[in-house]
């Protein structure tokens, strides 16, 4: 009798061990959205530290046709990348990642400058009680819209070298108008743990509204000096970010 309670304890201990090993591991696959006007290659830098470190890296190219066609597309990235994930979104893409996120496979949610509505909100009023920043966009007749070239260094990537600004302002994804004021049935960050990172020099949308979408979803919210594209001009601080929660998210 006692050498099977001994073997019994034995395997508790070894079972309970082995749980507590494997709950120790953070989740290694990333999945990031970028936001209006830009693509995926603006996350190089983050997606190259991060593989780096070990992470299995996913970028989603969504079409900015309709949020159905762009949280369809990260959807897909989503199931591909084969066990837990952690969402990130820049911009727009925080629209995105506030849907998509609903996917049992996400662990946890990080916004970088990024919009998070509500469910049934429409983000643009809420957006509209802080002084606009910038809203230089030029619509197209068939619906899309872009930043005005003229003024994409200053309002959308003041810290990047005038060339990089230049090239991303000639390469813009044109958005459809109505893809932002689509609204969301239900906004994962309520069920899901959320980072935040507030952009403090961002020209693209006002650093209040930031800190203020990050305050009411509970975000662990850092603030970094860099303009809208920060997650190019600050690879390295945004990077770690998301580290951490896939690190929280064991």
């Amino acid at each position: 009798m006692n050498r099977l309670l001994s073997l019994t304890a034995a395997l508790s201990i070894s079972t309970f061990v082995a749980f507590q090993a494997g709950a120790a591991e953070p989740v290694k696959n990333v999945v990031l959205v970028h936001g209006a006007y830009a693509d995926g290659s603006g996350w190089r830098g983050v997606a190259e530290i991060l593989q780096k470190d070990g992470y299995h890296v996913s970028v989603v190219q969504e079409p900015e046709t309709s949020l159905r066609d762009d949280v369809a597309a990260t959807t897909r990235a989503i199931k591909q990348a084969g066990g837990p994930v952690i969402l990130v979104g820049h911009s727009y893409g925080g629209i995105v990642i506030t849907d998509a996120g609903n996917a049992p496979e996400v662990r946890g949610l990080v916004y970088i400058a990024a919009l998070a509505p509500d469910a049934n909100e429409n983000i643009s009023e809420t957006r509209s009680k802080f002084p606009p920043a910038t809203n230089n966009v030029i619509k197209s007749a068939d619906g899309f819209q872009t930043i005005n070239p003229a003024t994409f260094h200053d309002d959308f990537a003041a810290d990047l070298p005038e060339a990089d600004a230049a090239f991303m302002a000639i390469s813009q994804v044109p958005m459809n108008v109505n893809a932002g004021a689509t609204k969301i049935t239900e906004a994962a960050w309520h069920s899901k743990p959320t980072w935040y990172a507030v952009a403090t020099e961002d020209h693209k949308i006002n650093p209040d509204f930031e800190r203020f979408l990050a305050k009411r979803m509970g975000s662990t919210t850092v603030e970094i000096k860099g303009s809208h594209a920060v997650y190019v001009s600050q690879a390295k601080a945004v990077a770690d970010l998301i580290e951490k929660a896939a690190t929280a998210c064991e």
